[in-house]
């Protein structure tokens, strides 16, 4: 590859972030670009790419299960009263330019394709800033990610989940983030619940995911992004995700456009509530 097609963030001179343009996958997998490896600031990766377990797993981007029937998630798709089915319907996110490239952010335009026809057009916007709040042992940086999904067909375009398509509490879909994998589940908790039992499907200004030494904080920074219900995995498989379609399908009309912005702060160590929220507010701030 080319530095072109997996440009490296930094923060303070330290690389953070591999962003991959143009990955060469099998079909099966929703070919997308996607940031692998993330770090923190000490070098813990924070990240894994197709993990054994779920192979569809790219690391930190945007992933939708079922637009319009197609599924740019990757995997088999859920078919309502049959269950997860292998189907030929994957679609894929093709890389078409940066408008701007630099260490510390990108702004990329992508066509997100199916059966030969384009149905969306994404702008994606990443930024890689540091953090410093005084009195915290942790060193943090924060992964500023926006997406905006214009539906570029003649038609009303709908994204679904497997909710959506009759699989309760399964509404994955959107931006996403497949983290490390250590021997122990890690703590998941917000300003006032814990646990993934407690969090998932709710809505909360921010989210932690804490491992062995290292925090994810995940705050929507938009007003329609905080709506979004959470999608947290920690027993399975370590996970997180804004949900696009929790419950309902999201309508698309012709030339209209979805946007959603998640600011992530990446931490070293185990960061508690009261640290996690004093870096978010930091993070989010104008």
């Amino acid at each position: 590859m080319t530095g072109n097609d997996a440009p490296v963030l930094r923060v303070a001179g330290r690389p953070v972030a591999r962003y991959v343009t143009r990955p060469e996958l099998p079909p099966r997998l929703s070919p997308r670009p996607y940031l692998h490896p993330v770090t923190t600031l000490a070098g813990t990766a924070v990240t894994e790419f197709s993990p054994a377990d779920h192979l569809h797993h790219l690391g930190v981007g945007v992933a939708v299960p079922d637009v319009e029937g197609h599924n740019f998630w990757g995997g088999r798709t859920y078919v309502r009263d049959q269950g997860p089915t292998e189907l030929d319907n994957h679609g894929a996110q093709r890389h078409i330019a940066f408008q701007l490239c630099d260490s510390d952010g990108l702004v990329e335009e992508l066509r997100w394709v199916a059966a030969g026809t384009e149905l969306l057009r994404e702008r994606r916007t990443v930024a890689a800033t540091e953090l410093t709040a005084t009195g915290l042992a942790a060193t943090a940086w924060a992964l500023d990610f926006t997406f905006s999904l214009t539906n570029v067909t003649p038609h009303p375009l709908t994204i679904g989940s497997p909710a959506t398509n009759g699989r309760p509490g399964a509404a994955y879909g959107g931006f996403f983030w497949r983290a490390r994998r250590e021997s122990a589940a890690p703590r998941v908790f917000t300003a006032d619940r814990e646990g993934e039992r407690e969090i998932h499907g709710t809505r909360a200004d921010w989210l932690a995911l804490a491992g062995d030494t290292w925090s994810l904080v995940f705050a929507g920074a938009t007003e329609q992004t905080r709506r979004d219900p959470w999608f947290v995995r920690t027993e399975e498989y370590p996970g997180v995700g804004s949900s696009l379609a929790y419950d309902e399908r999201l309508t698309v009309a012709p030339g209209d456009t979805v946007v959603r912005r998640i600011v992530t702060v990446v931490a070293d160590g185990r960061l508690d509530a009261d640290g996690a929220a004093t870096l978010v507010r930091k993070a989010v701030s104008p």
